[in-house]
């Protein structure tokens, strides 16, 4: 059972007293030199509380009669992460980003954490930001895949109603223990047994800083290709996340199961992969475009060259897709997948 705890008794909890909610709210919202990385202007912030009484912070952005994207984090990100994104569509399209149960500036709740909570969730912030009667693009990257994945799954007759569109970004639907290779030789070499993984993610310890953890960062999440400003803002978004949080996901996503569940995306769907992904490898992403393709709502398969952060790692071309994707939902036209 998540707990929902004041961000300062979380802290002690945790043993990281220095890093109160103050110093995550300034490791989100860093200034860089590479633009696009910077915090956008001018959001509407709202407020979406849960059943169980967790509070989701929930950004708007743009044009109130714009086309509606709605961007999902991944696990030790926030609403922040999809800065790249809000900063490019923000101009003439409706932006709506919101922080997952834990994450950013939002609270735990007293919810259990699972693949339903997660999906409503994601009912929670369609009912408050996305006015009735319209329908959004749902973007997500990792867990947001995951999340729409979930949503999908538990709230199938919500799928034509609410959406126009998904873009699942380097994300699965399961197995993670058994496929990733964020680890050296575990899983390419030998099979990681759950118990490294559980010991490794699910203890509530800070993630450190310096130019050592920069190092592993851009080679076992990233690519080698990645400018240091991309590694220090994927960084400090992750550095972000309470350990308390950070710990409880893993833990929880180890064991998370939802195969199966993407057949219920009615609407065109495009799936794109890291090829140098160790976290969660390409092929995690092809099993879902399989899937996709079997139900016959696969928009588009592509696979760029990036590690796991690849809205990040090569915007340009994660923004082309997603621009793409709303022109289909624009005028109907349906790409080759492939």
């Amino acid at each position: 059972m998540l707990v929902n705890l004041p961000e300062n008794v979380a802290d002690l909890r945790t043993g990281i007293g220095a890093l109160t909610g103050g110093y995550r709210a300034k490791m989100r919202s860093r200034t860089y030199r590479t633009a696009e990385l910077n915090c956008a202007p001018d959001a509407e912030v709202l407020s979406v509380t849960t059943t169980d009484g967790a509070r989701l912070r929930v950004h708007a952005y743009g044009p109130v009669d714009g086309d509606v994207i709605v961007f999902v984090h991944g696990w030790s990100c926030c609403l922040e992460y999809w800065n790249p994104q809000i900063n490019a569509f923000a101009r003439d399209h409706r932006v709506i980003a919101f922080d997952q149960r834990g994450h950013g500036a939002s609270t735990l709740g007293t919810g259990r954490f699972d693949a339903e909570q997660l999906a409503d969730d994601l009912c929670a912030v369609l009912d408050a930001a996305v006015p009735a009667g319209r329908k959004a693009v749902l973007v997500g990257h990792s867990m947001g895949g995951i999340t729409i994945q979930a949503w999908a799954k538990f709230h199938p007759e919500q799928v034509a109603q609410r959406a126009s569109a998904a873009l699942l970004l380097t994300t699965t639907a399961g197995d993670i223990a058994a496929e990733t290779r964020v680890l050296p030789i575990f899983n390419d070499i030998v099979p990681a047994p759950n118990w490294l993984g559980r010991a490794l993610f699910g203890q509530p310890v800070p993630f450190p800083a310096g130019a050592p953890v920069r190092g592993i960062f851009k080679a076992r999440i990233m690519n080698r290709y990645a400018t240091a400003d991309q590694v220090d803002f994927g960084l400090s978004i992750v550095r972000s996340c309470r350990p308390l949080v950070r710990a409880k996901y893993a833990l929880a996503l180890i064991e998370l199961e939802i195969h199966g569940a993407a057949a219920n995306l009615c609407v065109p769907t495009s799936v794109m992969a890291g090829a140098y992904d160790n976290l969660l490898p390409e092929s995690m992403s092809r099993k879902i475009a399989d899937e996709l393709a079997a139900a016959g709502n696969l928009d588009r398969y592509s696979v760029l060259a990036t590690g796991h952060l690849a809205n990040i790692e090569a915007s340009a071309e994660f923004n082309a897709e997603l621009r793409r994707l709303i022109e289909v939902t624009r005028f109907g036209r349906r790409a080759v997948a492939g």
